[in-house]
């Protein structure tokens, strides 16, 4: 039975000896297959470690939000039938959390193969940890509505859960689009609420810090192009 390897990688440049387990380097120097979200973000990580794995003789498979799950399949039965392992790629983090991957995975699933995650980094249960916040109760909502209307109205509503139910609430925004985030929920959110900022999260220059709006708006930070990762609880 052939093994699908879900394989993490840096949240932040130039982290990988701090953030990874030695297994994974192994596991890439020994599987040629590898489904991707970005080709040249896939190669530049492989070649970074130096595991002797020759980037020519490696085939990859893009799999990113507009890939037909008809090609994916395809390419895993292939691979089931040739009885070859494969392995999945994040773009930064762990695969198939807020993630295309994630497709894969389903699909190898139902066609048989052994699916293996591996221990790395992931932005989320790391912002959780450094919150504060309740980890017994959580919910992750992934990336947030572009529209500021149907925005600041979850966002409302994400405030009332988290007082009502207890349940810390994460979410994440497009890096460019963090600011504007930031300012809608400052605008429409109590002031006693509770907000954890964790922005690139393993980096040197990581800004992970909680306070109530009021506090936030008082000096809010420059998260543009930075990702990040809100906690609201």
């Amino acid at each position: 039975m052939p093994t699908l390897y879900l394989i993490p990688t840096p949240l932040a440049p130039d982290t990988a000896a701090q953030v990874l387990t030695p297994p994974i380097a192994d596991v890439i120097a020994h599987t040629d297959c590898f489904f991707v979200e970005e080709l040249r973000t896939a190669r530049r990580f492989i070649s970074s470690l130096s595991t002797g794995r020759v980037i020519d003789d490696t085939t990859f498979y893009e799999l990113h939000k507009d890939t037909p799950e008809a090609d994916t399949k395809r390419q895993l039965t292939d691979l089931l039938a040739k009885d070859r392992d494969a392995g999945v790629l994040s773009e930064a983090g762990c695969p198939g959390v807020a993630d295309p991957g994630a497709v894969a995975v389903r699909l190898a699933h139902q066609l048989g193969f052994r699916v293996e995650p591996m221990v790395g980094p992931s932005s989320i249960l790391l912002a959780l940890m450094a919150s504060g916040m309740s980890g017994q109760s959580f919910a992750f909502h992934g990336y947030l509505p572009i529209d500021r209307a149907e925005r600041t109205q979850l966002l409302k509503q994400l405030e009332t859960d988290a007082r009502r139910k207890g349940q810390t609430q994460l979410f994440m925004e497009t890096p460019y689009r963090n600011n504007a985030l930031l300012a809608d929920l400052l605008a429409v959110g109590q002031p006693d609420t509770r907000l954890c900022i964790a922005c690139h999260v393993t980096a040197p220059d990581a800004l992970i810090q909680t306070k109530t709006l009021k506090q936030w708006k008082a000096a809010p930070p420059d998260l543009h192009k930075k990702p990040t990762i809100f906690v609201l609880g």
